[in-house]
């Protein structure tokens, strides 16, 4: 499954395990209420999901990478206290409360939410001496002779074994208490993410021209190399900065995040081409409805991947100025205007550029799947915008079109 469907899947789970019947118990047993284990590739966002999942479900939620961990800071460190047994004294091992366990309690009465997510990342990666206390851990929900919070919900991740040579196998005895989910990598699912958090135009438009690009890990004589969706997100925000300082952006700079030579190669003279289709296709005047008639005869002879490079820089300057309106606490009207008229424009632009192509299937798309420009539609209606969205993202006309696009 993809991390759209697991994020969906862990959230379905949370609303099961913690209905309550009349008396206030568990519907589900504890004792059933197996955790839930996400097994997929490094960088695919199974961490970045808790905390979407534990505000929407407004529950708690604690998270801790278990490598960080020693045996005694997982169990607690051991002291000695008397007992009687038989009417003699002994001195009898127990343990301090776990770190982990503790991080729990004061969680709640931090947040006041006595219900959560004890989310523990890296599971299979722990060491030797660790080994036995995770177990312990999913199989019996307790760290040494401490047990989780009643009411909070284990999760637990972890990378196959073909990309971290760290990884311990988990035996059947552990699996048969789990729910296992194998995460993998999906461009069009991370492609919705990265839209609403703002990852550079520049790195969607070539993403939209080499999807096989956006998750790639290869091991030959030279090495591993790999390229993943952490790589493109922490780049993304190198990339904003560097430009915006007049830094070089180099080869070796983006094989610094994207450490695989040919994709690290590729996208290099790729930002070179945007940056002089920056220059080539001003922004400003196209959603002021300012283009020359230069611009619509270039793009009648430009190749596809100038068009849906300039594709990109519409909806980047677009979405720019929707995020100016909604995130602004001064001049809004002014701004919601800015943002209204640039909508428009951008249409006016598209159409006469594109007219029904696929082009514009690939504009409304990502308008349809960013939920800043949703939330703008929703608020002023650009009737454009509906006409399109009518005509090329429903019924045949659309997998037609989009038939057309992967071809090319």
């Amino acid at each position: 499954m993809n991390i759209k469907e697991a994020k969906q899947e862990i959230k379905n789970t949370i609303s099961v395990y913690l209905k309550k019947n009349q008396s206030g118990e568990y519907r589900i047993p504890e004792i059933r209420q197996r955790p839930l284990l996400l097994i997929g590739p490094p960088g695919v966002g199974k961490t970045q999901i808790m905390e979407q999942i534990a505000r929407e479900c407004e529950i708690g939620l604690v998270a801790y990478t278990i490598t960080h961990h020693t045996r005694q800071s997982a169990v607690g460190l051991p002291f000695i206290k008397e007992e009687i047994f038989d009417g003699k004294k002994y001195s009898v091992t127990e343990y301090t409360m776990s770190e982990i366990i503790a991080s729990v309690y004061r969680e709640i009465e931090r947040e006041g939410k006595r219900e959560g997510i004890l989310f523990i990342d890296e599971i299979n990666c722990v060491s030797e001496t660790l080994a036995p206390t995770m177990l312990q851990f999913l199989q019996k929900k307790t760290f040494g002779n401490q047990k989780v919070p009643q009411g909070w919900i284990i999760v637990a991740a972890g990378n196959p074994p073909e990309y971290n040579k760290s990884v311990r196998e988990f035996d059947v005895v552990t699996l048969d208490r789990v729910r296992q989910m194998v995460i993998e990598a999906d461009y069009k699912v991370w492609k919705e993410y990265a839209r609403d958090v703002g990852i550079h135009g520049a790195i969607m438009g070539y993403l939209d021209l080499h999807p096989k690009n956006f998750y790639r890990i290869e091991n030959d004589v030279d090495g591993m190399h790999f390229v993943t969706a952490r790589g493109w997100e922490d780049f993304s925000h190198l990339l904003y900065l560097y430009r915006e300082s007049g830094f070089a952006v180099t080869e070796e700079v983006i094989y610094e995040y994207l450490p695989h030579r040919d994709v690290a190669e590729d996208v290099a003279a790729y930002l070179d081409l945007y940056g002089k289709y920056e220059e080539e296709y001003p922004m400003d005047g196209i959603l002021a409805g300012q283009v020359p008639a230069v611009i619509y005869e270039r793009l009648t002879r430009a190749e596809f991947d100038e068009k849906i490079m300039v594709v990109e820089m519409v909806l980047t300057a677009l979405l720019q100025r929707i995020r100016e309106y909604l995130s602004a606490e001064d001049d809004r009207a002014q701004k919601k205007e800015r943002a209204k008229i640039a909508m428009e424009q951008a249409f006016v632009f598209m159409e006469s550029a594109f007219s029904g192509g696929e082009e514009m299937v690939l504009f409304v798309t990502e308008l349809t799947i960013t939920a800043d420009s949703v939330r703008f539609l929703a608020e002023e209606p650009c009737e454009k915008y509906f006409e399109y969205s009518q005509e090329l993202l429903v019924g045949t006309r659309r997998q037609e079109i989009l038939s057309e696009l992967r071809k090319n």
